[in-house]
């Protein structure tokens, strides 16, 4: 590896020395909020990763002794803390046997099927299950050494799951939070995990725990008192040591999650990116309808049922080739794991098989792009699509039906949204689906592309009053004020 550049290694150095106790305000996720960039002339560095996340909480960590603890993406490599971009970045090492075991594994293999409504079986492991354990309590070691004291502490997601109370038998004095991305599943789906009461313990480590709709919140308060006995009232768990005495009171509440709203809306206004939805629509032969799937390559998603129903609807007639084009961006996704390397295989089967039979010289029926683009292509694409289609079989919230509806500055398009989404509890104006019901999505999909423009632009400006009051920054400060204000409660 390339050697660091002297300002590199004293940014190092002066983080070191700042985190030991220092960080009034640490957040903690798997991953840490950089990618790892090399220079033309060997030099290391970092830039800031995309996302809402990062997007959210830089300036709440700009304001306050702020840290941000993760893995840094390498296997079997150490690094010291170091500062970029107004934040203390802290890495938690994982060795490649970690990854396989404790990510890929337990995380992957294990909880996100599990959470998902079982659209995968699960598989259950003591290896996978004794490695998350002992990654867990390194992560929140990591934690303690760097908090000060009283700090507030938010920790992120179903990989972290054990780290609340971890944290709470090693520093009693923090605040902590922990957010919830993914679905939390009903009782009898949980029921499955074998260490279903370590998982719940370990969130009511934390002080308060967020979820993204209701459903979920309602779920796991089931699960706490169905699996552990723990008594709950008005959102509320009075969690005891192992005396039996009231330790704390945890408190779990819907907060569901948004995007950077103004930074999707300056991109959609750039003349650049305009003239490049333009010529995206020119590429695919001027088409009257463009129709737009985003997703990373997963089985959650309902790709497979999209392009069903699509393929049906050009075999029907409904749809020709020659008037509709459907763009299909997938990004790669743990294509290391065997579920997702099959699901790989069938989507790029059923795209083939499909403009196999309805392409022409000119028009392509599916234009199937399996990789990741910037986010400024990506508010292009939005711009281009006249119809979005978000057919997730269960999402905890669903971004990108947020972002298209941000794009549409002109209140023109149409929002095909499954209703397994969270997204489907803010946007009630999008027309929502079963994706399972293949018919039913085949006539909301026909539907959308006949919406006319009056009820259309009705529908937007609806969903965009929605967005852009609620967005991921009023998401960060209504979790973190509700977590303050219990702490306040609880001291009084």
């Amino acid at each position: 590896m390339a050697q660091k550049s002297t300002q590199a290694r004293s940014e190092a150095a002066g983080a070191s020395e700042r985190v030991h106790g220092h960080s009034d305000f640490i957040v903690v996720s798997n991953r840490l909020p950089v990618d790892r960039i090399v220079a033309e002339d060997g030099d290391v560095g970092w830039r800031r990763s995309p996302g809402g996340l990062v997007t959210a909480l830089a300036p709440v960590m700009a304001t306050r002794e702020g840290a941000w603890v993760g893995w840094h993406g390498a296997p079997d490599e150490c690094l010291e803390p170091f500062h970029h971009a107004n934040m203390d970045l802290i890495p938690v090492p994982l060795s490649s046997d970690e990854v396989e075991l404790y990510y890929e594994g337990f995380a992957n293999s294990t909880l996100w099927p599990l959470y998902h409504d079982v659209i995968a079986p699960p598989e259950f492991h003591r290896t996978w299950w004794d490695s998350y354990r002992k990654v867990n309590k390194r992560f929140a070691e990591a934690v303690a050494t760097a908090a000060a004291k009283e700090a507030t502490v938010w920790v992120q997601d179903y990989q972290l799951q054990l780290v609340p109370r971890y944290l709470r038998q090693m520093r009693p004095d923090l605040r902590i939070g922990f957010f919830n991305h993914i679905p939390f599943p009903p009782p009898e789906i949980f029921a499955q995990l074998p260490w279903r009461q370590a998982i719940i313990n370990g969130l009511l480590g934390a002080d308060l725990i967020g979820f993204q709709r209701p459903n979920d919140t309602a779920n796991f308060l089931r699960s706490a008192r169905r699996f552990l006995g723990a008594s709950v009232k008005a959102k509320q768990v009075h969690v005891t040591d192992s005396g039996g005495t009231i330790s704390h009171i945890a408190r779990a509440e819907p907060f569901p999650i948004s995007i950077d709203v103004g930074e999707i809306q300056e991109l959609a206004a750039r003349p650049d990116i305009i003239a490049r939805s333009k010529q995206i629509r020119e590429d695919l032969g001027n088409p009257k309808t463009v129709l737009l799937g985003v997703d990373r390559l997963d089985y959650t998603k309902g790709i497979t049922h999209r392009l069903k129903a699509y393929g049906e609807l050009l075999h029907d007639g409904v749809i020709k080739v020659e008037d509709a084009a459907l763009i299909q961006v997938a990004s790669p996704s743990r294509e290391r794991v065997e579920t997702y390397r099959l699901l790989r295989e069938e989507v790029d089967g059923m795209v083939g098989r499909i403009n196999g039979q309805f392409d022409t010289i000119q028009n392509t029926a599916v234009r199937y792009l399996h990789h990741s683009y910037p986010v400024e292509e990506m508010v292009a694409l939005y711009l281009a699509a006249d119809v979005m289609l978000v057919t997730a079989l269960r999402d905890g919230m669903n971004l990108v039906a947020k972002e298209y509806v941000a794009a549409r500055s002109r209140n023109t398009g149409a929002l095909v949204l499954s209703e397994f989404t969270g997204a489907a509890d803010q946007l009630r104006q999008a027309l929502l689906v079963n994706p399972h019901d293949i018919d039913g999505l085949k006539a909301t999909i026909t539907r959308a592309i006949n919406l006319p423009p009056v009820e259309s632009s009705r529908r937007m400006r609806a969903m965009r009053r929605q967005i852009l009051a609620h967005d991921v920054q009023r998401w960060s400060s209504e979790f973190l004020t509700t977590l303050q204000n219990k702490a306040v409660r609880d001291d009084g």
